[in-house]
């Protein structure tokens, strides 16, 4: 057994660090809205102290959250390490909104930490603690950086950092003691062994793939045109449109929120899944915001990428990524939202059938096979050409405290990617589903009039449904 303890990031994870540019960061990040409840203080203000005492204590639970990113020399891969100087203080801050503070000022304040970049040499994770909100609340904003999460283990997360009842209990942590991290010569002897035996494990995946597949060539078969579809609709172009050029440093947050039980109803009258009612409401706001921009729907392919998790059961409480994505062409030329949800449920149920998830999930394995230095490309050309991205992730339906303190709505942040300049994030929480909106300040001043636009999209699906929206949250 070797002395010291590491784990190579896979190529999924590895792929979203080098996405990253010194404009462009790739953690995901979140705005979750607390009652003040029993971590109010004296004088009005939020218990820092205690919150922090009780992030400390469930560290233990999360490993990644104190380790950090050593290199491999040469061939210049990503490894885990334990941080034997972690700093609690360092990831966990506190700061305030002038009192009282608008839901306005907090997008702001999201919006500033959200554009600021994760410190490589650190484990790649902060939480803001952040008094002064009016109406006896707080905020927690959070930043993860992509590589260690994706949407459906950043909830497992949040649970662990969360719990779902109101006990105020701060445990006793185990002592943390920091495993023994290899040296620079270690790693590459390790790196050059795996390289050597990649032919061994590549014929035992083979091996194993032949054992638990029933019908081998049927298998193949499906494997075959799931690679040729993917391909081919990775590699066509997306059309220009104003909000994708260049994505600069500064960004704006903006968010909203829907009821659960409204868009369950327009699921039942429509007839068919929420992601496909979700992708009908953002088809007819962008169709609105891009023709406010002079933009003739009619004439351009107008697409969005939308994740899916292909994690399985037995890699829950796993962090990393587990996902492959679709790209979905969205009718723009449609006005009728009717007609757009027929295109759009036409479209998924296509995608389903052409195993496009699938796809992508394969030539991500691929990857894994490539040198570093062509590994850059290969993430951009599966990522595919996309005008925006559109992340759905299920939350839990129970409310979630914060030693005591109830968390009223959670809003997540998508990272923006290269000439993206919005993104879509939603996750369902306690009845509700939460809307967050991440945008280029350059590319999309306005989009305090997208998200207006979303909700008037909203609006118009369930008049054409002939559903009675029900007593939604407002939008602040």
């Amino acid at each position: 057994m070797p002395r010291y303890s590491y784990e190579r990031l896979p190529v999924q994870d590895h792929a979203f660090l080098l996405f990253e540019t010194p404009e462009l960061h790739m953690h995901v990040a979140s705005t979750q809205i607390f009652e003040l409840g029993p971590l109010e203080t004296s004088q009005g203000g939020v218990d820092y102290a205690q919150i922090k005492r009780f992030i400390g204590s469930v560290l233990h639970r999360i490993p990644r959250y104190r380790q950090k990113l050593r290199w491999i020399p040469i061939e210049n891969a990503p490894v885990w390490v334990d941080d034997e100087h972690f700093d609690l203080d360092y990831h966990v801050r506190h700061t305030s909104l002038p009192r009282p503070g608008s839901d306005t000022q907090l997008k702001q304040l999201s919006a500033r930490v959200e554009a600021q970049p994760l410190d490589r040499a650190r484990p790649l994770w902060e939480i803001w603690v952040v008094e002064g909100l009016s109406g006896g609340r707080f905020a927690l904003i959070s930043k993860i950086h992509h590589c260690m999460i994706d949407g459906s283990s950043g909830v497992e997360i949040g649970q662990i950092l969360q719990s779902a009842t109101p006990d105020r209990t701060i445990r006793r942590a185990p002592a943390y003691l920091p495993r023994p991290a290899p040296t620079d010569a270690e790693l590459l002897r390790d790196a050059l062994t795996r390289r050597l035996s990649a032919p061994l494990r590549a014929l035992g995946g083979l091996r194993a793939f032949r054992r638990e597949t029933e019908n081998l060539w049927s298998e193949l078969g499906v494997r075959a045109r799931a690679l040729r579809d993917t391909f081919a609709a990775q590699t066509a172009p997306s059309s220009d449109t104003p909000i994708n050029a260049r994505v600069g440093p500064h960004r704006l947050v903006d968010w909203w929120s829907t009821s659960l039980s409204d868009m369950k109803a327009l699921r039942r009258a429509l007839g068919c899944t929420v992601n496909d009612v979700v992708l009908t409401v953002v088809t007819g706001a962008f169709r609105e915001f891009l023709i406010r921009r002079r933009v003739r729907p009619d004439e351009i392919d107008f697409r969005v990428q939308a994740p899916v998790s292909v994690r399985r059961e037995e890699e829950r409480g796993r962090l990393g990524n587990r996902i492959s994505a679709w790209l979905i062409r969205l009718p723009l030329e449609e006005a009728d939202p009717l007609r757009q949800l027929e295109r759009i449920h036409e479209t998924t149920r296509e995608l389903k059938d052409s195993h496009q998830a699938l796809g992508v999930e394969m030539m991500t394995q691929v990857l894994e096979l490539m040198p570093t230095a062509l590994l850059s490309l290969g993430a951009q050309a599966i990522s595919g050409s996309m005008n925006s991205i559109v992340t759905n992730v299920p939350g839990p339906q129970f409310p979630l405290y914060l030693l005591g303190a109830e968390m009223l709505a959670m809003y997540p942040l998508v990272p923006l990617f290269p000439h993206v300049g919005l993104g879509i994030a939603l996750i369902s929480y306690n009845g509700q589903v939460c809307w967050g909106f991440n945008a280029d300040r350059a590319l999309v001043p306005d989009l305090a009039a997208f998200v207006a636009g979303t909700e008037a999209s909203f609006r118009r699906v369930a008049d054409a449904a002939g559903v009675k929206l029900g007593s939604a949250p407002e939008v602040s």
